[in-house]
Order: C-alpha cells, then structure tokens, then sequence
C-alpha cells in the first residue's frame, strides 16, 4: 500500500479549548515521507513543529505539543481523525495556540479531510510495527500492547458515576471503524469540575455545545447522548490521537485500562525509549512476510471517505 496525502488544502475556525478564543486551522497536502508536520503561528514567525511523545508538554485536559519555538494545544481529535482516515503526509497550519475544540469529537475534522480528498503518493506506506510485548502499568492504570497485524485496541474505563461505571470497547483501526464507531464520540467532563476549571481560568472555551457535561445524576446537555457508552468510545479517540504523536503510524495489539492522556504519553515514550528491542520499521508488504498482514487497503481509504 501506498502513502497518502489530502488532495487540496481546506481551512476551518472554531473556539479553543482552553482560552476561549477563535483559533484557525488550514491543512495542506505535504510530500511522502513528511509525515505530520505542525505549522505554528508565533510573534517570532511560523515555527515548524513535529509530533513526537518527547514533544508533548502537555496533558491537562488535552494533548499540548511544543518544541520550545512554540505551543498547540487539543491536538489528539485532529491527529487522530489523521491516523484514523489513513492520512501519511499532512502540514496543520495552526493559526492560534489550539486546534479548534469544534463539537468536542473528530467528526468536524473527518468532514474537513473529506472535502479535501485523499491523494495517493508513490511511495510505500511504512509502519512502526511491535515486535514483542511491552507492559506499562500504575495502579489502575495499565497500557500492554503486543504484535499484531495492524492497530487494534482493547480499552476498558470505570467511572464511579451511574451513567458510565464499567464500559469496555474492541476497535480494529480501519478508515470505516473509525468514522463509524468512534469519529463522533465527544469527550466529556463532571459539573464539578468544569465550575472548579472556570473559577481558575481554564477550559474557558468548554461549553455544552463542545462537550458531554455530567452531574451527580446523568448527562446536562439537552440531547443526550450520541451513544450509550460514548465515553469509551471517547477514550478510544483519545487514546488513536495520542498514539498518533509516534513518528510512524503504529501496528499492534494494545489492551488499555483506565489511563488517560498523561499515562498513554508516559507509556509512548517508554515504548520508543525501548524501540531497539520492541519496534521495527516495516512496510505493509514487509510486514505481511513477517506474518503481519495488511490492515487497511487503500480502497477501505477511499471508501471511508467517500461515504464519511
């Protein structure tokens, strides 16, 4: 299979996350093997900035990139609609210091990417592949992922609340699963902690418009939920984008307990701190002679896409 780029650049604007202002975002087709490139906007200049899990610098109630030249914030939506599309080549110019919030899912960005088509390149896609099983675990918290033919993930969250308690959810990452099952899953947050957030000047731009608001009881927002178990479905975006900061799109078999944003950046950086013995660079071809067969067809690609 081959990489792919978007055909056309396509702009959007939205309010940020965190303060609450209109930032704009354009994305641009970009080269083989650019990989995703971030374009920032600062007083000093457009900065180039690459996802990488040492380049995080951030997990409060999102993903924050920064290399020192400069900060983006509500990255792993946009990253992961990236990954899930089985989009290889992008530029994300970030006309503010967030990708927009947007309706607090991936869906708005799928659209986008949509609009803008898929391009493939002459280059063969390549992958990080695992290669052995790696285990990274705190408490509750626990990230294994082991080898397997693609990305699949196995995530499992428990809430102390009557609406979520125990929920677990399988994905195997194709461009069809991800529109289908998790693109629209919105991230959510507790009454509580949203008045706690705003009394000290953040999540100014979080609103019942961007995201599922609990109480003590059951959901705030007027329509419900998209989904009964929305909230791992949430955690399963999440959990795509944040592992879309790897330098490669990533192939194996991840079981997920209970983490969030912190713990799945702690457990990317051990697992490429370990790469000599648990990572290897392949492409699909050469994973299938590995006995690691092809995920996503580029025809699953395009037809995501199309009926998106």
């Amino acid at each position: 299979m081959n990489q792919t780029t978007i055909a056309k650049s396509v702009r959007c604007s939205g309010v940020g996350l965190h303060g609450g202002g209109k930032v704009g975002l354009v994305l641009h087709p970009a080269g083989p093997d650019t990989g995703i490139v971030f374009h920032l906007h600062t007083a000093q200049g457009v900065k180039r900035l690459v996802p990488d899990p040492g380049h995080v610098v951030g997990t409060g109630l999102a993903t924050t990139l920064g290399n020192g030249d400069g900060n983006v914030s509500t990255v792993e939506h946009l990253l992961a609609a990236i990954r899930g599309l089985g989009i290889d080549n992008i530029v994300v110019e970030a006309e503010g210091s967030e990708v927009p919030i947007m309706d607090g899912s991936a869906g708005s960005f799928v659209y986008l990417l949509r609009s803008a088509g898929l391009a493939e390149q002459n280059r063969p896609r390549r992958v990080l592949a695992v290669t052995r099983a790696f285990e990274h675990k705190d408490g509750d918290k626990r990230i294994r992922v082991e080898p397997h033919d693609g990305f699949r993930v196995d995530y499992l969250i428990e809430f102390d609340h009557p609406l979520i308690g125990r929920q677990t959810m399988r994905l195997d990452l194709t461009p069809e699963n991800f529109v289908r099952r998790v693109a629209k899953a919105r991230t959510f947050g507790f009454l509580s902690d949203v008045e706690a957030l705003r009394r000290n000047g953040l999540a100014l731009g979080g609103s019942l418009e961007n995201a599922v608001v609990l109480d003590e009881y059951g959901v705030v927002n007027q329509e419900g939920l998209r989904y009964k178990d929305e909230f791992v479905r949430h955690k399963v975006l999440d959990f795509i984008g944040d592992m879309a900061v790897a330098p490669l799109p990533l192939w194996g078999h991840f079981e997920v307990r209970c983490s969030g944003h912190a713990f799945n950046n702690e457990f990317l950086r051990l697992l490429m701190d370990n790469a000599a013995t648990c990572l290897r660079t392949m492409t699909p071809a050469g994973a299938e002679a590995a006995g690691l067969r092809e995920a996503s067809p580029a025809r699953a690609v395009a037809a995501a896409v199309a009926t998106a």
